[in-house]
């Protein structure tokens, strides 16, 4: 709903699910503790949200006495301010896809998406975890493990990249000049003991 959302602050707070409920769409508790999150929105998405907000305005002027005052102040409506269901939002989803020239999926595949882009950009699982509203840190590993190959490659590579720099490497011999563990001209040379024969 509008009032979960915080253009200012970027952030959209989960604080209740859709659902149908003996035939009619209705607000419920999100399914588990860590359902209820809240979650920082790209500035992309942000300024989506902004337009969404003046396209809805204007799907309101347009319908007049048609509209729907849904008190609960849904983000995604139908053109006359009724809850979308799930075969409706499909509906829409799978227009846009064909618009654009991608093949059918689910819904609830752009939740994959989502998490699979974070990980093979290397933000921390953790962080997967909690936008996605999982409960332990090994269900977002377990059915996102065919990620973390990547991340292990791409981790390897951002370390050569930096120790390869000249500049890297002048920083690593300036910070070991000033190492208390490393023998300087001013300090006795540090014994070092003779490997084990």
């Amino acid at each position: 709903a509008w009032p979960d959302v915080d253009l200012e602050a970027a952030t959209i707070t989960v604080r209740q699910a859709l659902q149908r409920v003996a035939g009619t769409l209705t607000l419920v508790e999100p399914k588990s503790a860590t359902s209820h999150r809240t979650v920082a929105l790209p500035r992309i998405v942000v300024d989506a949200l902004r337009a969404h907000w003046t396209h809805q305005l204007e799907d309101r002027l347009l319908a007049g006495s048609r509209w729907y005052d849904d008190p609960r102040g849904l983000v995604f409506t139908s053109t006359v301010g009724t809850p979308m269901d799930g075969i409706a939002v499909t509906r829409r989803f799978q227009a846009v896809l064909d618009r654009v020239g991608l093949p059918k999926q689910r819904f609830h595949d752009l939740r994959h998406a989502c998490a699979s882009l974070l990980l093979a950009q290397g933000v921390s699982p953790r962080v997967v975890m909690e936008t996605l509203g999982h409960s332990q840190i090994s269900l977002t590993l377990n059915t996102y493990s065919h990620v973390i190959p990547a991340l292990g490659r791409a981790a390897a590579d951002q370390m050569d990249a930096v120790l390869a720099l000249p500049s890297a490497r002048s920083s690593v011999s300036v910070a070991m000049r000033k190492s208390p563990l490393v023998a300087t001209e001013k300090s006795p040379p540090l014994e070092r003991p003779e490997p084990p024969g």
